[in-house]
């Protein structure tokens, strides 16, 4: 009750600030009460920024305008799990929210975020923040879609950043990034490329007790060097003649290398100290070709997408066990060895047909073919007393997967007023799925899936919308595959007979403007899901009773439900402070399902916290920028079968920037991470052997500090073939 109570206080304030906001009209020294005010008509769905709004922030790519947008956040079409990134398969549900002239990017491996950084901002004429439903079915239900108009004049403009940090033990990380874009005719050609190294330093400690007596297990000092080094080379070309006629092309190849070192000394409460270490070794190459063509046929637009995607695994984690300290001479007596190589091929191909004016109906339909494979061998060993390798069988550690998947879809929308829209349609997927190897499973799923979108102007400049929409989870490949993660000492078995979750998913927002270019917004969500996705209890069939032989998996639970609220607020204090605007965002959701192993209520397993909020303050006054960001959420935590594995922070996370242009094409940046030292923390409730039949049930508390890091940026702009003028005021 009194989190409902306090819910409607934040809509209440919020609408009692945007009416009072209302009445308020920008004073002539504000810098969004000159041209650079959006536009939005009565009539209109969408408000528009040109790009001279955006020269008080002097951006040097479209990412930078994007992040500067009123209200607006970037979605960039990624789903995670416990174990990092889900690799989601076909197109439509890797859309994110932002497309180009009106059009989707036909990539999948690049995400919004890389191609908005390799767009130079003085190719942007404006930016155009509307409902999905106005750039097709792989958008609707979104209530924000952002469009990024280029400029169609000929000419060059470049971009190149240059970075440094320091890390808190002295080691300086370096990094250098440029991007190209070359206009004439009609012809577009976007080259990028970059170094992608980022290396992060972090320490902390291990406490181990024992749960039910509270004596010390086991203590460990803990030294982390992370190595990201992700070189890329990507390009594209466009031809655009016209809404309907079209021929993109584009590629991208990284080379991707991870690297970790971990130096741990460990002090058990019953033994001697010694030294073990952890060594991560990945080599995760993606290459990807893809391209589109829209042509015009029956008065509307067909468009056929291709796409392959390309992606090799060649990861190695070793973890050492020792008899004393290193300094001492100590031999290896005990860990585990890990090699995963995989080959994760997609191939893609999607044609649709538009047409704006169909018997007064804006119409699309079209369908999808996908091939998706994997082919995967672990082998996990164990190092005996003596430093010799010993093989370990896992269940599920040798196998490939198959999948021919299809859709066909169809949606339709109409003005029933200029202040009122109804959006509909229907999406049949279908799928055949084979696992061979260790285990045999074939399967068939086919599922509808429709939406029904609202969107309603009532009046006095209030925009909402309300959506239903039935959505289908996709199924991880890599779940079907077992392997162990030696830095949690823990095995994850595969589940060939997983099922993908479906959800019912209803969505509400009102927003309406304020303080001139400001913006207040409210969504509400209500998710009812049916197979929902977590952890089970998977036991050997032949033996299905002991403990010993049951493995933690990803399995269906039951039903799930989840509700949310989201309060986003933009507001420009020029009143205030000339320059000065504060962005708020926070969110408070509630998530239930039945435990599968004692079956009481309980939150989601996951990124689902109670509560999360983050604000970002920021003064643009001439050549200066500074500003500030600081977030935090609540605990959350992964429960498994064998433990709750709960994450969360040791305060607000906190970092600021002090930016100088001494020209229009040089920006200078003093930037500031983790300005609180706020540390990453790790609270693990190990059950042995399961939850289900525990017999020892130790507590770890895990502290990992990267400290403060503070760099120097220098970005510098080149060409000027564009007129757009964003940087003009500087």
């Amino acid at each position: 009750m009194a989190r409902a109570l306090w819910l409607g206080g934040i809509a209440a304030s919020a609408v009692a600030f945007s009416q009072a906001a209302a009445a308020q009209t920008p004073s002539p020294s504000d810098p969004q009460s000159t041209a650079a005010v959006p536009s939005n008509g009565t009539a209109s769905r969408t408000t528009t920024y040109d790009a001279a709004y955006f020269s008080q922030f002097a951006p040097r790519t479209a990412l930078d305008i994007a992040r500067r947008v009123p209200g607006f956040q970037l979605d960039l079409g990624v789903t995670q799990s416990d174990l990092g990134a889900v690799d989601v398969r076909g197109f439509s549900g890797t859309a994110g929210n932002v497309v180009f002239n009106g059009a989707r990017p036909s990539s999948k491996a690049e995400n919004l975020q890389d191609t908005l950084s390799r767009i130079p901002a003085q190719r942007v004429v404006r930016v155009e923040v509307g409902p999905g439903d106005l750039y097709g079915s792989d958008y609707a239900g979104k209530s924000q879609v952002l469009n990024v108009i280029l400029s169609e004049a000929s000419g060059f403009d470049a971009n190149l950043t240059a970075a440094t940090m320091r890390r808190y033990t002295g080691y300086i990380n370096t990094d250098l990034q440029g991007s190209a874009l070359i206009r004439k005719g009609q012809h577009t050609i976007n080259l990028s490329a970059g170094t992608g190294r980022n290396k992060q330093l972090e320490e902390g400690t291990d406490t181990l007790t024992d749960e039910i007596t509270g004596e010390p297990v086991e203590f460990r000092r803990k030294h982390n060097s992370y190595f990201n080094r992700d070189p890329f080379l990507a390009g594209s070309w466009a031809l655009e003649q016209s809404s309907d006629s079209a021929f993109r092309l584009n590629a991208r190849w990284q080379p991707s290398r991870f690297d970790l070192t971990q130096d741990n000394r460990v002090t058990p409460a019953d033994g001697p100290q010694h030294d073990d270490n952890l060594f991560q070794k990945y080599r995760d190459p993606v290459l990807e070709l893809g391209g589109d063509v829209t042509r015009p046929l029956a008065g509307g637009a067909l468009k056929f997408v291709g796409l392959a995607t390309r992606r090799k695994r060649d990861d190695m984690d070793t973890y050492l066990q020792r008899d004393g300290l290193i300094e001492n001479n100590a031999m290896v007596v005990g860990g585990f060895e890990q090699t995963v190589k995989a080959h994760r091929n997609e191939t893609i191909g999607r044609l649709t047909w538009t047409r704006a004016n169909l018997a007064g109906f804006s119409f699309e339909a079209g369908a999808e073919a996908a091939l998706n494979t994997l082919d995967s061998t672990v082998d996990l060993f164990e190092f005996d007393e003596n430093g010799d390798r010993v093989q370990i069988n896992l269940p599920l550690d040798d196998a490939t997967v198959k999948e021919k998947r299809g859709e066909i879809y169809f949606s339709m929308g109409k003005n029933l007023s200029p202040d009122l829209r109804i959006d509909g349609g229907m999406n049949y997927e279908f799928s055949n799925l084979k696992v061979r190897g260790d285990a045999f499973a074939d399967r068939t799923l086919k599922f509808w899936k429709p939406n029904l979108a609202v969107d309603w102007k009532p009046g006095g400049k209030w925009h909402t919308r309300v959506s239903i929409r039935r959505v289908v989870a996709q199924l991880d490949f890599y779940d079907f595959i077992s392997v162990a993660e030696l830095s949690t000492d823990r095995v994850n078995a595969g589940n060939e007979n997983l099922q993908p979750q479906r959800t019912w998913e209803f969505r509400a927002m009102a927003e309406h403007p304020i303080l001139g270019d400001g913006l207040v917004k409210l969504d509400l969500g209500y998710d009812l899901i049916t197979m929902l996705q977590d952890r089970i209890l998977i036991c050997d069939p032949e033996d299905p009773t002991d403990p010993e032989t049951c493995f933690d998996a990803p399995g269906n639970i039951g039903t799930g439900k989840r509700a949310f609220a989201t309060l986003t607020l933009d507001a420009p204090l020029s009143r205030i402070w000339n320059g000065l605007r504060i962005k708020f965002d926070g969110t408070l959701q509630r998530t239930r399902v039945d435990d599968p192993i004692t079956g009481d209520p309980r939150k989601f397993s996951g990124f689902f916290p109670a509560w999360q909020w983050n604000v970002d303050v920021r003064r643009d006054i001439g050549k200066w920028s500074y500003g500030f960001n600081v977030g935090d959420n609540q605990r959350f935590t992964f429960y498994r079968t064998d433990e709750f594995d709960t994450n969360f922070n040791g305060g607000p996370y906190g970092t600021a920037f002090v930016e100088y242009r001494p020209t229009a094409r040089t920006a200078i940046s003093f930037n500031v991470d983790n300005a609180f030292e706020t540390s990453g923390n790790r609270e693990r409730i190990l059950f042995s052997p399961n939850r289900a039949t525990p017999e020892d049930i130790v507590h770890e508390l895990r502290e990992r500090n990267r400290h403060i890091s503070v760099g120097l940026t220098l970005k510098q702009s080149f060409g000027g073939g564009s007129s757009s003028g964003v940087a003009s005021k500087n």
